[in-house]
């Protein structure tokens, strides 16, 4: 696919481009480029100091933090007005792209139904619809798997719960919870509408439909039922969005009434709540970066106390699977690729734990789950997941006999468990994808060994894996370690240095970026774009270690890791040296911001979404949510000099230098309670002020949405905008436009 090296001067005739404010199209024969008139949006100074450890700093743009200040939201609307002026011309590429997306989607689908104490679970997608509806059938004795079609509703099926409806009159909806009480007659669900990640808790009678309470607001992720479907516990956040209490309700009370079941209060320390999957147990999970402990409450017993199933000790980090008759716990304690061990139910010491599965070399363990005859372990190996079967042998010192691992024929893959809410089973829900092979849920038989195909995802308008090719590469860090990248092309694309690429980075919170497949990607694959994702360290790849050499006192060599990527990219000879551009989001963020302060002239645009790119003033401040439980991740700048100075050295918004940058396209939300959008709003307007680039050749845009959150657009119709907006942006500035 021959393209120009550069946007600004694509060969062949002007052609006409969608007019907008402040914009005009020059024409010279044989070249078409666009001199855009619309000025940058000046940001005025107001005097902030910060002063740490003897180093006072002068912040002139902190005053954009105040979201309810009304010259700041109109400051935000002039950036988005700015953003729509200097793309305006690549309306008609951002409507392809979009219509790409959802030509190649099945628009009206089904999930694969999921059993569960007698019914049928599902969910449906209808065309023209932003969200899932949820549903479910009984299930009837003697038959197998329903047959169920698209767009077809099946005799007896009852709606839990549509999405759509209850989105009405939001810009915004996000489903925190979804949980059916175990005796099947109510749901609880909860729903945020402004994408702060607060929700507001309720209970729908599922015969009647009557919502039946709706006292509880406020809360966070999660909620489970107590085993007599009367008591629900949730959990809430304090003022620095930290989970930090679990709450029980009493259905059809007051929320005044409800009753603090447990309280956390380290603010180092995050909390969860789950279930069992033999619902005996509600499990609270409490857990720092480094620590972590478990408490487990009856179901049967609701307003009994929780109890501790071992005391927490520094650095040693544990899940718990409930399994019946035993608990299987996956811990760190002797070894840092984690391993598997199992103690009795009423554990609360972990001197009573015992080593069911030692740490095999190369392997990092990820977790299990636990069924009645079986237990599977997730984990990680040679940079892939995979799976392990253990059956149940109870003649067996161990209680388990010889395990099994699934093997697979791709070089590049991602598998894990799909939806196994069953306790009694011989089948596990098996998810298989990679970067050519769309996603493909099968059962595996946990007897026999055998796959049943249950659903590929639909690929409409013709897809065939085999004109792509996924491939391993091997990069060279500064200090000689190999950092593997996952890659994928057309088949035709060749490496002679001329196509386009885009690079994916991360690297936080041992967060592991595996390949996997997307349909809105084969709208860059298909203009001849190489597409690669790179594994660096500080992400979890390949295992604990990887992780810990990307975080703290090492953390730079998250971005020296990207930054070898990228040149093998481009000495391998698979991208272009004036083509390749960059993307990453949140921690990936900061990455993003990083680069371009190292290596400015290395990427010719760079997208960095909900951007942690003003990373020490943020966690220099306790009360804000990305501080005190992450200063295990960063360090902490407010009690250390030195960790101090190591993160002024990196962060973005502090190391922007006055040379040229690749064009910059940042992208936020103003709710958003992870990053805020300050952030990115600071790191735009000192990047105006200082780089020396050509303004309207490598802009620099800032684009926010204003009601949203962390993950952007709630809709799926709304979410494929905004990635034809974002693509469209970076297609156009390698003259892929």
């Amino acid at each position: 696919m021959d393209q120009p090296a550069s946007p600004e001067l694509a060969a062949g005739p002007c052609q006409p481009i969608a007019a907008s404010v402040g914009a005009r199209v020059d024409c010279a024969v044989g070249y078409r480029f666009v001199v855009n008139t619309a000025k940058p949006v000046v940001t005025k100074h107001l005097e902030h100091v910060r002063e740490h450890h003897g180093d006072r700093v002068t912040d002139p743009f902190e005053w954009l933090r105040d979201k309810d200040d009304p010259e700041v939201i109109a400051h935000l609307e002039a950036e988005n007005a700015y953003a729509e002026a200097m793309t305006g011309h690549l309306e008609a590429l951002r409507a392809r792209i979009f219509d790409e997306i959802k030509s190649r989607t099945q628009e009206t689908d089904l999930s694969v139904p999921e059993t569960y104490r007698g019914w049928w679970y599902y969910s449906r997608t209808s065309e023209g619809k932003q969200y899932p509806a949820q549903c479910r059938v009984r299930k009837v004795t003697g038959r197998g798997r329903p047959q169920l079609e698209p767009g077809v509703t099946p005799e007896g099926e009852q709606l839990l719960l549509d999405g759509n409806l209850e989105a009405q009159g939001h810009e915004f909806f996000s489903l925190g919870a979804f949980e059916v009480s175990t005796d099947g007659r109510r749901i609880a669900y909860a729903v945020d509408f402004e994408g702060d990640e607060r929700f507001a808790l309720r209970v729908r009678d599922i015969e009647t439909g009557a919502l039946i309470d709706e006292a509880v607001t406020a809360i966070g992720y999660g909620a489970v039922w107590s085993l007599d479907g009367q008591h629900l516990f949730y959990t809430r956040m304090d003022e620095s969005w930290r989970p930090h209490q679990v709450w029980r309700h009493e259905v059809g009370t007051a929320a005044h009434e409800d009753v603090l079941v447990f309280e956390e209060p380290d603010d180092r320390f995050w909390m969860g709540i789950g279930s069992s999957r033999d619902d005996a147990w509600v499990i609270i999970q409490v857990g720092s970066k480094l620590t972590s402990e478990v408490w487990l409450l009856d179901a049967a017993a609701p307003l009994g106390e929780p109890r501790l199933v071992a005391p927490r000790r520094h650095g040693v980090e544990y899940d718990v699977e409930p399994a019946g008759d035993r608990l299987l716990i996956v811990h760190n304690a002797n070894h840092p690729d984690f391993e598997l061990a199992q103690a009795p139910l009423d554990a609360t010491d972990h001197e009573q734990w015992s080593s069911l599965a030692a740490t095999v070399a190369g392997e990092r363990l990820l977790g299990v789950e636990a069924f009645a005859e079986h237990a599977v372990v997730s984990l990680r190996r040679d940079g892939l997941t995979a799976l392990r079967v253990m059956p149940r042998d109870l003649s067996a010192p161990s209680g388990f006999g010889p395990a099994n691992d699934l093997s697979f024929d791709e070089p590049l893959y991602s598998v894990g468990t799909g939806h196994n809410p069953e306790y009694e089973t011989s089948a596990l829900q098996v998810v298989f994808e990679s970067l050519v092979t769309p996603k493909t849920i099968s059962d595996y038989d946990l007897v026999t060994g055998e796959y049943t195909l249950l659903k590929t995802q639909p690929v409409l308008g013709g897809y065939d894996p085999a004109d792509y090719e996924q491939r391993r590469e091997w990069a060279t860090a500064p200090d000689g370690t190999l950092v593997p990248i996952s890659l994928i092309h057309r088949r035709e694309v060749s490496a002679d240095g001329t196509a386009p690429g885009l690079l994916y980075g991360y690297g936080a919170y041992e967060i592991c970026i595996d390949p996997y497949f997307s349909v809105a990607r084969l709208s860059l694959l298909d203009r001849g774009f190489v597409y690669a994702i790179a594994h660096v360290r500080g992400g979890g790849e390949m295992g604990r270690q990887w992780y810990d050499c990307g975080k703290m006192e090492h953390k730079t060599n998250t971005f020296t890791d990207f930054l070898a990527c990228a040149e093998h990219l481009v000495s391998s000879g698979w991208v272009a040296p004036d083509r390749l551009v960059a993307e990453g989001g949140s921690a990936g963020g900061l990455l993003m911001g990083a680069v371009a302060n190292l290596a400015p002239g290395r990427f010719r645009a760079i997208h960095a979404a909900v951007p942690f790119v003003d990373a020490l003033t943020t966690i220099l401040d306790p009360s804000l949510p990305l501080t005190v439980p992450e200063w295990e991740e960063w360090g902490d700048p407010l009690h250390h000099e030195d960790v101090y100075r190591y993160m002024k050295s990196y962060t973005p918004y502090e190391n922007i230098a006055a040379v040229d940058y690749p064009a910059i396209l940042a992208t936020t939300s103003l709710n958003d309670t992870r990053v805020y959008f300050v952030e990115p709003a600071k790191w735009v307007a000192r990047l105006r002020e200082t780089v020396t680039s050509d303004p309207v050749r490598r802009p620099i845009l800032f684009k926010i949405e204003m009601v949203a959150g962390h993950g952007g657009k709630s809709g799926r119709y709304d979410a494929w905008e905004q990635y034809a907006w974002e693509l469209a942006f970076l297609m156009d500035q390698v003259g892929v436009s």
